[in-house]
């Protein structure tokens, strides 16, 4: 049975960098063993925020999305590994830090849903398109094997 490797967009959100989470979030991606190969701070622009919110235009929430996403800076990053995409979901936590599985970052660092600290990719088409909004081709560094890949390396040589 083979792996499939995924790519997937995670934001550090302003409320987690303003509270300085930055590193402990960070070091729960690199603890499950995804390789960042896309990292990077930035103020988002209202172009950014609203392709990346473009699916939620005109709902009654989106004027805030916006005012969140840019009111500070966030941590961009593109992570690399097996099955990343709903990986990535599991360790953040519901949406909603209420219903976040305790241990999950959204349970252990947000109160609100609207301040819940992170973001993340929820399938393969929107990985594709929220790394476009935030990355161009040559910023990401693929070059490189973490732990996990040269593993799964010697593994396959057997």
């Amino acid at each position: 049975m083979g792996h499939t490797e995924e790519r997937t967009f995670v934001a550090i959100k302003p409320d987690a960098v303003i509270r300085g989470l930055t590193s402990v979030i960070l070091k729960r991606f690199e603890d499950k063993g995804y390789k960042i190969i896309g990292l990077k701070m930035l103020m988002v622009t209202p172009e950014q925020a609203a392709k990346h919110y473009a699916e939620h235009y005109g709902k009654p929430f989106y004027d805030r999305l916006i005012r969140y996403i840019t009111s500070g800076p966030i941590v961009a990053m593109v992570l690399q590994g097996y099955g990343v995409i709903n990986g990535a979901r599991q360790l953040m936590g519901a949406t909603d830090p209420a219903e976040a599985q305790v241990g999950t970052i959204r349970a252990d660092f947000a109160q609100l849903k609207e301040y819940n600290v992170v973001h993340g990719s929820d399938c393969v088409e929107s990985a594709e398109r929220e790394i476009a909004i935030y990355f161009k081709p040559e910023e990401l560094c693929i070059d490189w094997k973490n732990m996990t890949e040269l593993v799964t390396e010697k593994e396959d040589l057997k």
